[in-house]
């Protein structure tokens, strides 16, 4: 199936939405996007290796790990192979938040169809 940008740009509306009113889902797009990339590519995960893949400055990487940190969605540990290179490992509460999330795009998703039809686009 093929969406109409209105249709696309309504989807990520609704999945975007399900998660507010979640105090500790309050994500910027950036944070969303690194905690995607880190769930959903293989590791490891290095700052540098984040603000390469993401097009992101370091420092930007760092602030959203900052965020994403205090909300325990992801966690920064020292490289022990490497002391001067930090990893960026997957949390339990990150993956639920994560699947939690999917599995709401998903129930979405089966609705856009519907959605795309009463749309112009």
């Amino acid at each position: 199936m093929e969406l109409s940008s209105t249709a696309a740009l309504e989807f990520l509306y609704r999945v975007t939405k399900t998660t507010l009113g979640q105090d500790d889902a309050d994500l910027t797009a950036r944070q969303l996007a690194l905690l995607l990339h880190v769930y959903l590519m293989p590791p490891p995960h290095t700052v540098r290796g984040l603000a390469a893949s993401l097009g992101m400055s370091k420092p930007a990487v760092s602030r959203a790990l900052d965020r994403l940190g205090r909300s325990d969605l992801l966690r920064r540990r020292r490289d022990e192979a490497d002391r001067r290179s930090v990893l960026v490992q997957r949390t339990v509460k990150g993956a639920v938040f994560l699947r939690d999330l999917g599995d709401r795009a998903a129930q979405l998703a089966a609705d856009l169809p519907a959605a795309a039809d009463r749309r112009p686009g």
